[in-house]
């Protein structure tokens, strides 16, 4: 089973261990970030009312600021300034989120629940990459 193992590292290793599927795997997290920043910063008035719609006031103020921390969070982890301080912004605003937005306890029975407990778990999972990133990057600063 060993040589089995060591085969298939072997083989992953050039596709999957350099800098390019690095580079990738980190777009990929921050793909969604980078998206909702960007049609928030080109719908204004569209962000306004979501954060609106979540309570969240004044709603201007707020906006600006999660505006500000999907881009900027996004672009210190893709090019490695801050990597850390970026992931652990991302992943703090996340886990946030997640309980304002998706609080699928509080709905009844159904399919909405369903797809809002889904949803909940789903960003979970992306506070988990984010603090693998984070170890990550502090382990190699040391």
């Amino acid at each position: 089973m060993s040589s089995i193992s060591t085969s298939l590292t072997g083989l992953a290793r050039p596709i999957l261990g350099g800098r390019v599927a690095r580079f990738v795997a980190y777009l990929g997290l921050c793909a969604a970030y980078l998206q909702g920043g960007l049609v928030k910063l080109t719908d204004f008035p569209g962000a306004i009312a979501e954060m609106t719609h979540f309570g969240l006031t004044p709603a201007p103020f707020f906006a600006v600021v999660v505006i500000a921390l999907e881009i900027i969070a996004s672009l210190m982890i893709l090019i490695g300034w801050h990597r850390w301080i970026g992931a652990l912004g991302l992943a703090i605003f996340t886990l946030i989120a997640t309980f304002v937005a998706l609080q699928f306890w509080e709905m009844p029975p159904g399919q909405a629940r369903f797809f809002a407990a889904n949803s909940f778990f789903e960003h979970l999972g992306l506070v988990g990459g984010f603090l693998l990133v984070i170890w990550q990057d502090l382990n190699e600063r040391r």
